[in-house]
């Protein structure tokens, strides 16, 4: 349950940093949205949603369990 409930606000913070690139883009401010795409609140947001599906052994596992352990296998 708490999986779900972190990858739920990583996504509404993702879908308000659209939003805020959405409403750059229509004022006509590209260079700022492209600064806003590749460094700033919106690469970090995709960023902290990527870190939780890695975390959890989505797509780059990086073999870490649930508790932010290496599976240890039969002792």
């Amino acid at each position: 349950m708490k999986y779900a409930l972190q990858v739920q606000g990583a996504l509404e913070r993702l879908d308000q940093k659209l939003l805020a690139l959405n409403r750059l883009i229509k004022s006509g401010r590209q260079t700022e949205a492209i600064q806003f795409m590749e460094q700033g609140p919106l690469k970090d947001a995709y960023d902290d949603l990527q870190n939780i599906i890695t975390i959890a052994g989505g797509p780059g596992n990086s073999g870490l369990g649930g508790g932010g352990t290496a599976q240890t296998g039969t002792f």
